[in-house]
């Protein structure tokens, strides 16, 4: 039996340099979550330009000048999901995620720009989370005879041949996507070890999630997991979000 709750922070969504854009916030903390585009197709067909987001536009809508023509018939690499709550990952970098637990927290951050007639800059938003049910590889899912749980899952519905390494998440009762985004990063960014400016987390955070790094750069899609002393309060104060 474990001994306590883990909180952890992902970064997943559209951005500048997969996608040519941040998704879109809006004056009163609303906000668009806009995926990541499929190199591979997708079975169910949804392109940014017949797929509407949550306030009645056409994800293409918020695409701007020859990105808007460029990604108009690409197809949704859309994952996480939140209608039945599923993550999956093929990649190295998430392997980790494995190891969470039925009531673990995974929480999803991603690159939010004012749109329409907000003007505020660029920064990373905290946008729902997953309380945790089930996790694992696919062929230990499988196994276990619970894979149909991520039916609706990217990977899994597309048949992924990645499959080997793909780390699935399935988040249950409690998880959500938010209505308001929360920003978690400082307006300054920090410069890393190259000298490249980058996202870090705002220090106002920090009471809620500790640090994770001298440099806490939040800015690449790496799993990062809060220390065990803050996750009582990082939980505690994901709670408060609308």
């Amino acid at each position: 039996m474990k001994n306590t709750t883990r909180v952890v922070l992902l970064r997943v969504g559209i951005d500048t340099g997969s996608g040519g854009m941040l998704g879109p916030i809006f004056k009163n903390g609303r906000f668009e979550f806009i995926p990541i585009n499929s190199e591979s197709g997708d079975r169910l067909g949804r392109t940014y330009g017949n797929t509407p987001g949550r306030y009645g536009c056409k994800m293409i809508e918020y695409f701007s000048g020859a990105y808007r023509e460029r990604m108009r018939d690409a197809f949704l690499h859309f994952d996480p999901e939140f209608d039945t709550y599923t993550y999956g990952d093929p990649t190295h970098p998430k392997q980790s995620l494995k190891w969470l637990a039925p009531g673990d927290w995974l929480v999803f951050y991603a690159g939010l720009k004012g749109w329409g007639n907000c003007h505020t800059a660029p920064g990373l938003y905290i946008i729902g989370y997953f309380v945790v049910e089930e996790t694992g590889l696919y062929l230990e899912l499988k196994r276990r005879r619970v894979i149909s749980k991520f039916s609706r899952n990217w990977h899994v519905l597309n048949h992924d041949k990645r499959k080997n390494n793909l780390v699935l998440v399935k988040g249950g009762h409690g998880s959500r996507l938010v209505n308001r985004a929360v920003k978690i990063s400082a307006d300054k960014k920090g410069t890393d070890n190259g000298g490249h400016p980058v996202f870090v987390l705002d220090p106002r955070m920090s009471r809620h999630f500790g640090t994770f790094t001298k440099l806490n750069a939040i800015q690449r899609s790496i799993p990062r997991w809060v220390r065990s002393e803050f996750c009582e309060k990082a939980m505690a104060f994901l709670l408060t979000l609308k």
